[in-house]
């Protein structure tokens, strides 16, 4: 191998982890994982095509012990074993890699760490440069002029420089780093409470751990007595963190070229992972199927019956034939729908003209019945040479006996938008178990992967047909209805196609963990009938409110931005960032606190917030944009949003769009009235119930902290709930130091935003800015907080490690968040990632309380004989209309189910408020 040649050494074992927890779950026809297996080979690939001229190796941990486990028992003695699932994919990613032509080296009783050290060592002597890729920061301590890392994760390149600006340190002292402040992966001890900044803190003083511990009298408060008792683990944690260097090899560096790939070997590993495009790839290259071989593409499947349980059977693999087939005649049609009876099972999905859920029209049906057979019945299409349609009351009544029928399994992409659809036709649809939109949601609950398009693309490797294309653009551009009758009846009919096989193959993903199949099944598929009720029952406004409060908010405006021109000197649009720039920093010279990505002094709100603490311009711009929006937003759109027949807003709830499994409410958003104003207050009067009738609301009380105090089981705040304390004022009376009965309502504010903030991941910083104090005084508070709740800060610190080391969180139910920028090489993605990781799952636990809540209501009311019914859900809080006479039974209901909705270590509170609008119910 040639001197100039680069070295690149893959960390396997970093890949696999990664791979493993960072994608959702894949599962091949025979139930055989392979989402690691798909990762892994997938940034190798990708690292070959982005290094054509390099030499690569993977290296691999061994089984069993290392030298480290003699040296501590206790090392990675903590981890779980390896999942089932995980190590039978560890045999196809070698062989994989073996095709590849790739060097596999695994080496017993060592780390990968240690080999990969030693062969950077060597590949130095050599003058030969070395990438490491690995998302292990132990390996900075490798990085040298010939040696740099690359992170798994984000392609972040750290050179000595990189290394010090990530770490603080230098490579060199990467080392005592990780010793002082130990690393829990690896339950590599280290010194008790001491962290990044005070390793950083007392290497940039003392030089090395070796100058710490000479001067670990100097070191003052309960850290400095931690690190004086435990200076052997100190020295231990050291030696447990030193990568080692001269392994034993029996192979040179020159051994490391590659060798010839073996297409015929990968093309029938990837056959059997069913690797669709990988094959196609093989095969476009003039690789084929070795006919002896059984390549485990397999026949398209039929349809699933009764007796039959859906596996992943559906599916990677593509069907052998397509056939679309467009319905015209009510015999065809009979003959579907007998198939379906003796099936007991087919997909659907119905194309609308787009609408109000209340008003959809139907263009057509689209159907079923096995992988790549499917059918369209066109009712209302107009474009030119469209054959004899059937009327859609025919369709209707010919599909409404299979529709209603419980026992055929119906798949559908948004059955809640499909209910609602056919509701409108006096349908009520039966049963709903099995939703594509929600399967993957539940799957990988991060946004913007839930479209049926991008669903299909990610987990079965098929493009979708386009309906924007075949609408065309411009003046010609068609609506739906008069897209060429061919054309469309084959994108309908894909559709259905697609729903079958995600269905199937999802449902089966779901399988493989139990935790994420009963969410699916006894949350988020319950709750679609709920919001579906929820939606067609609407809330009442009062038009004349919102008109006179449109006219007063314009009034308003029109004062404050005649105060705004006298106070700027001259007018100008106050829409605009550019101008008002221009006015606050070049004209009236007020001090720039940030700026933009392009250098640009910024206006952003946060911004003006702190300036309007000194000035008053600034102050009267944030007024007049908290008015603007409120009037733009709400009082002069929401009478627009009253449907015509029913005289209601009806607001659609979206199960499957924040990634906490929190609900949304769009068309219009009802979430996210402003609350704390006047303005936005009077707003939510609006918000009325018919005469004789009240609004109730029940809200939980400090949810959140509530679940902090289960899941972190921190003895001050499990004992503040379960006695009935102000848990503010119990975090008031230890943060300050004062006797309970004399917290002041200042400190109660200040504790307030102590509690809230730290579940949201709030620094110092952050809160020295809520609170106007001073840094310092902040951190003395959150010192102060953490000594009192040490529970808090462990769960903080375990949970940060696990997202760090799995790459997502879990909520107490089970429902998974990824969280792709834990890695990330941009400090404020990794930040951002960072404190989503500590609150992610308070706030994913509280969605998953409300939600069975929610569906326990429901059932209640279905049974009950009360004149009440379920109108919003915001958060934490539900609201409902209720005849008076049926009130407290209502309340006491609604009290009992939204309590007992979760068996927490704290009691949860439910607060009841009833009025004639919601302002005076909430």
């Amino acid at each position: 191998m040639a001197d100039s040649k680069q070295l690149i050494l893959v960390d396997g074992s970093s890949y696999l982890f990664r791979a493993f927890h960072a994608l959702p779950p894949l599962v091949s026809s025979k139930g055989q994982p392979t989402g690691a297996v798909k990762g892994v080979i997938n940034m190798i690939r990708s690292l070959i095509k982005n290094n054509p001229h390099s030499n690569i190796a993977i290296v691999f941990d061994a089984k069993g012990k290392t030298f480290r486990s003699d040296i501590y028992q206790e090392y990675k003695a903590h981890r779980p074993p390896m999942p089932d699932e995980l190590r039978s994919q560890i045999e196809p990613i070698h062989k994989i890699i073996a095709a590849m032509g790739l060097p596999l080296l695994v080496i017993e009783k060592v780390e990968a760490d240690d080999v990969i050290g030693t062969l950077s060592i060597q590949a130095t002597a050599l003058g030969i440069d070395t990438l490491i890729s690995t998302g292990d920061k132990d390996l900075a301590q490798l990085v040298n002029k010939n040696v740099t890392l690359m992170n798994t994760m984000t392609n972040e390149l750290l050179d000595i420089d990189g290394v010090e600006k990530k770490f603080g340190v230098g490579p060199g002292r990467i080392v005592d780093y990780l010793a002082l402040m130990g690393d829990k992966s690896d339950n590599i001890p280290g010194v008790p409470s001491v962290g990044p900044k005070t390793a950083v803190k007392w290497l940039l003083e003392y030089d090395s751990m070796t100058g710490v511990i000479e001067n670990a009298e100097k070191i003052g408060g309960k850290v400095g007595e931690r690190l004086r008792e435990n200076i052997d683990l100190l020295k231990l944690s050291y030696e447990l963190a030193t990568i080692k260097l001269d392994v034993e090899l029996d192979f040179k560096i020159s051994d490391l070229a590659h060798a010839e790939a073996n297409p015929q070997q990968l093309f029938e590993l990837f056959a059997e992972m069913e690797f669709k495009s990988w094959v196609s790839e093989l095969e476009k290259s003039g690789v084929k199927a070795d006919p002896a071989v059984n390549s485990g593409r397999g026949n398209s499947d039929a349809g699933v019956t009764q007796s039959e349980t859906p596996s992943a059977a559906a599916l990677q693999a593509a069907p052998d034939t397509i056939e679309y087939t467009c319905i015209a005649s009510v015999d065809a049609l009979d003959t579907l729908l007998r198939d379906i009876d003796s099936r007991q099972f087919v997909s659907i999905s119905i194309e609308t003209m787009a609408s109000h859920f209340l008003d959809g029209r139907i263009l057509g049906v689209a159907l079923s019945v096995e992988a790549g057979k499917a059918f369209y019945i066109p009712v209302s299409h107009q474009s030119e040479n469209c054959p004899q349609q059937l009327t859609l009351e025919t369709l209707l009544a010919a599909l409404k006996p299979m529709l209603e029928n419980a026992s055929i399994v119906k798949p559908g992409y948004d059955l809640k938008h499909i209910c609602h659809l056919l509701q409108n036709h006096d349908i009520e649809f039966q049963a709903i178990k099995s939703d594509v939109l929600l399967a993957s949601y539940v799957l990988n609950s991060v946004a913007s992967r839930h479209k049926l398009s991008d669903i299909a693309r990610y987990y079965l490797d098929v493009g979708t047909q386009d309906l924007a294309e075949l609408l065309g653009k411009g003046r010609n551009k068609l609506s739906p209805d008069a897209v060429a009758i061919d054309k469309f009846s084959d994108y309908a009919a894909e559709k259905a196609d697609l729903v079958l096989r995600l269905s199937r193959f999802l449902e089966a993903q779901l399988a493989l963990t139990g935790h994420l199949a009963g969410l699916y099944k006894y949350y988020e598929l319950p709750l679609i009938k709920v919001l579906q009720t929820m939606e067609r029952n609407g809330i009442r406004v009062d038009e004349k409110s919102l008109a006179q409060q449109s006219e007063e908010l314009g009034q308003q405006l029109e004062v404050l931005q005649g105060a705004v021109y006298e106070l700027a000197g001259e007018e100008f649009n106050l829409g605009s960032p550019k101008q008002l720039q221009t006015i606050l920093y070049e004209k009236l010279e007020l001090p720039i606190l940030k700026k933009t990505k392009t250098g640009q002094a910024s206006t952003a709100e946060p911004v003006l917030q702190e300036l309007a603490e000194a000035y008053e311009l600034p102050k009267l711009i944030l007024q007049y944009r908290s008015l603007s929006k409120l009037k733009s937003t709400y009082t002069d759109k929401l009478p627009l949003e009253i449907h015509a027949v029913t005289g209601r807003i009806h607001s659609s709830f979206q199960q499957a769009v924040a990634a906490t499994g929190r609900l949304s409410s769009t068309d219009p958003n009802l979430q996210n009235i402003p609350i704390r104003t006047a303005a936005g207050r009077r707003v939510r009067q609006a918000f009325i119930c018919d005469p004789g009738y009240k609004l109730l609301a029940a809200d939980y009380s400090q949810v959140e902290l509530r679940i902090m105090a289960h899941l972190s089981q921190d003895p001050g705040l499990l004992n503040a709930f379960s006695n009935d304390q102000d848990v503010h004022k119990a975090t008031a009376a230890d943060v300050f130091n004062v006797p309970l009965d004399q917290v002041s309502a200042a400190q109660r504010r200040s504790a307030k935003a102590i509690n809230f903030g730290l579940i949201y991941g709030m620094s110092a910083f952050g809160l020295a800015n809520q609170l106007k104090i001073s840094r310092g005084d902040a951190q003395r508070y959150v010192d102060r907080y953490f000594e009192k709740y040490p529970g808090v800060r462990k769960y903080m610190d375990e949970t940060q490690a696990l997202a760090d080391e799995k790459g997502f969180v879990e909520t107490i139910f089970g429902r998974r968040l990824y969280l792709p920028d834990i890695h990330a090489g941009n400090g404020m993605l990794r930040k951002a990632a960072q404190r989503t990781a500590i609150n992610a799952p308070m706030q994913g636990s509280a969605a998953d309380i409300i939600k069975r809540a929610m569906i326990d209501i429901d059932h209640w009311l279905a049974m009950a004989e009360l004149d009440a019914r379920m109108l919003l859900q915001v958060h934490d809080e539900l609201v409902f209309e209720v005849r008076e006479a049926d009130l407290d039974l209502l309340a006491a209901g609604v009290k009992f189910r939204m309590s007992s909705a979760a068996a927490l270590d704290v009691p949860l509170i439910v607060d009841i408020g009833v009025g004639d609008n919601w302002d005076q119910a909430h």
